[in-house]
């Protein structure tokens, strides 16, 4: 491909590219003396199972390695035993070694479901930065003021309050700029959050002699409810391990501007083909429920296989139409930040606040008698809660629906 072409494809859901015009000179280069560049994502192993949030980087390291060059899934076993304080309002608890690498193990696992094992190279950080000696690491140290470290938001955030800064958590930066020395990366990839620690990897590059490496900031993939961030505490993730019906499920619930957003991240469709589909589900030509259903096959099918994804369409379309659940539905909001500020809600409450029923008592008694179906299973326990966050189809006896959806 030229380097327009490869250009195209590089910016696609990107946020950010330092410098763009040195990317592009990068590729020339790499075009005329028939050198892949070598592409670094990092990836501390704080927990041992992905979601899709995670796979953002993951697809634009795919698609490098489909333009043909050099992919390195680092594992930060020894930053790992630090602990990012990137976006903490507090020193984050270190894991032990034991932690490390049996989640680093599980990551080997699942990052194959995504990129090509034949052009992927697995390296830890501990294999340079173990070896580094006290007097390097004052020598590391000696590259970055303490009045640039402060210049990251959360660590000024945090000095201006008062909140204990750990010295150890300075380190991280640089031992994670230093990563990019060792492995004199061309570009580094990273979620919008790490903008500051990839740029600090262009400098100590510098100050080793080497050219800076590009740095291509991704977006942080919103989680089911649309606004904050995926994550497993807030609930609002997709595992990539999840079972097939699960993830086909919570595919189906999201809004449709989000399935938008999550094609533009984590499908492989092209982006002809993208902005095809967006024209049409615009015009009417392709209804939003279709367009889902077809991300939902094509998510389930990356981590569980075509077949699985075929049996968890048929089990939605089951589950949903035999319940007679009606193509369109009467749709009410929830603001999480006005209207409900609990992470959950009873299901009772939820019915009377959808109007589906007069009171919680209503609704209460509407679920003991087994009148209430919840996204097409039917609820028995009165005590019932739903997290607040995502979509629901929400039904009362054999003619009353609503769709919910928090946001």
């Amino acid at each position: 491909m030229s380097v327009a072409e490869q250009m195209m494809i590089i910016k696609r859901g990107a946020v950010e590219i330092l410098i763009e015009k040195e990317l592009e000179e990068k590729l020339a280069k790499s075009a005329r003396t028939g050198v892949p560049l070598k592409i670094k994502a990092g990836f501390d192993p704080t927990a041992p199972d992905l979601h899709l949030g995670h796979t953002v980087l993951l697809h634009k390291m795919r698609q490098f390695q489909q333009l043909g060059h050099e992919v390195f899934f680092l594992i930060g076993d020894f930053t790992g035993m630090i602990g990012d304080p990137t976006g903490k309002s507090e020193t984050r608890k270190a894991l032990t070694r034991e932690d490390v690498l049996r989640n680093a193990e599980t990551y080997k696992e699942q990052v194959f479901k995504i990129l090509d094992p034949e052009k992927t190279k697995v390296v830890f950080n501990s294999q340079w930065l173990g070896a580094l000696s006290a007097t390097d690491m004052i020598g590391l140290a000696a590259k970055y003021t303490v009045a640039r470290m402060l210049e990251r938001d959360d660590f000024g955030k945090r000095f201006a309050t008062q909140l204990p800064i750990s010295i150890h958590e300075f380190l991280y930066p640089l031992i994670q700029g230093y990563d990019s020395v060792a492995m004199k990366a061309d570009v580094e990839l990273g979620g919008t959050d790490q903008k500051f620690n990839l740029l600090v990897g262009r400098e100590l590059q510098r100050e080793w002699g080497q050219e800076p490496q590009t740095v291509i900031t991704m977006p942080l993939l919103e989680g089911l409810d649309g606004v904050n961030k995926m994550s497993k505490s807030l609930g609002n993730y997709i595992g990539i391990n999840e079972p097939a019906d699960e993830i086909f499920g919570k595919i189906m619930s999201i809004s449709d501007e989000l399935m938008l957003r999550y094609y533009e991240l984590l499908s492989d469709l092209a982006l002809s083909e993208l902005n095809k589909l967006k024209t049409d589900i615009r015009e009417g030509a392709v209804h939003p429920m279709e367009a889902k259903k077809r991300l939902g096959r094509e998510i389930v099918a990356r981590y569980h296989g075509s077949a699985a994804a075929v049996s968890a369409e048929e089990n939605f379309v089951k589950r949903f139409r035999d319940n007679q659940v009606p193509d369109e539905l009467p749709e009410v909001r929830i603001n999480t930040a006005t209207d409900l500020l609990e992470t959950k809600v009873p299901l009772c409450r939820l019915l009377a606040m959808t109007s589906l029923v007069k009171s919680n008592g209503e609704g209460r008694r509407a679920i003991q008698q087994g009148g209430v179906r919840v996204n097409g299973e039917r609820v028995s326990d009165e005590a019932a809660e739903l997290a607040c966050t995502g979509e629901y189809v929400l039904q009362v006896g054999k003619r009353r629906f609503v769709r919910v959806r928090f946001v």
